[in-house]
């Protein structure tokens, strides 16, 4: 794993959705074993109580990511819980903006200050989608669809791998060259980076699309965490301030930069 026994001043990591045969945990369990924090943010859909409605599946490696959040929540780092739309049942669970959960910190968004004092807003992103807030029977048809596509990539990746082909991602592919995917993805940015100026923030860290990303606006930056099922990627915040998205190189078996960004 990159720059092992590495304490950063946050990390930010979202779309876990443990209780899926899709999750990448043993890769998950390995960064957060070899990489320490301040602050955790855990940025929704970390369980995926609609999959575990549906069937129970829970190996051994999904509670090995509950164990090692929960050991750094009792140490020194401050664990901060934000709820996504797949595991939306903890909203039922308060009505105050935030409740703690053991020392562990669980609200719908949160307020991230920089090492230079800017505000950054940071939330799942669905109350953001029109299709999770008023469709949500077609969220989950295409949640279905969703776990068949990586299925299909798993496969695609076993059979290049054994050709000895380098990676390519199926599900990428169709994000990218799907017009409607990419208008999707363009209208949850623009919907995000407007409520969030809105609101004085000075950037905003989501994650929901399972699609990382870094965007300097300006002054304002748009920070996406991608997942740990397809991209296997996260944010992370150093002491001197500057942001990388991480994410995963099967091939050297390590997290590399994809992005970095001193603006804030």
């Amino acid at each position: 794993m990159i720059q092992p026994n590495k304490k950063y001043r946050s990390v930010f990591i979202s779309d876990v959705h443990l209780g899926s045969r899709i999750s990448q945990t043993e890769v998950l369990c390995d960064f957060l074993k070899n990489n320490t924090c301040d602050t955790l943010y855990l940025v929704g859909d970390i369980v995926d109580f609609w999959k575990l409605e549906r069937s129970i599946f829970w190996p051994q490696s999904h509670s090995n990511v509950i164990r090692r959040i929960l050991t750094a929540s009792k140490r020194d780092t401050n664990v901060k819980y934000v709820i996504g739309n797949h595991d939306e049942t903890l909203r039922n669970w308060f009505h105050d903006a935030t409740f703690s959960f053991g020392n562990i910190e669980i609200a719908n968004q949160f307020e991230h200050q920089t090492v230079s004092s800017r505000k950054i807003l940071v939330t799942h992103g669905d109350l953001f989608d029109n299709v999770i807030r008023y469709h949500k029977w077609l969220s989950i048809l295409g949640d279905k669809a969703y776990s068949g596509i990586i299925f299909i990539n798993f496969a695609i990746d076993k059979i290049r791998k054994f050709l000895g082909r380098n990676d390519w991602s199926f599900s990428t592919y169709i994000k990218i060259n799907t017009k409607q995917a990419v208008a999707f993805i363009t209208k949850f940015e623009d919907a995000l980076i407007a409520h969030a100026k809105s609101e004085k923030y000075d950037g905003v860290i989501c994650g929901h699309i399972h699609t990382p990303a870094m965007k300097q606006l300006d002054k304002f930056i748009y920070m996406n965490t991608g997942d740990w099922c397809e991209t296997v990627s996260a944010i992370v915040e150093n002491h001197d301030g500057t942001f990388e998205v991480l994410l995963f190189d099967p091939v050297s078996n390590q997290m590399k930069t994809k992005w970095s960004s001193t603006i804030l």
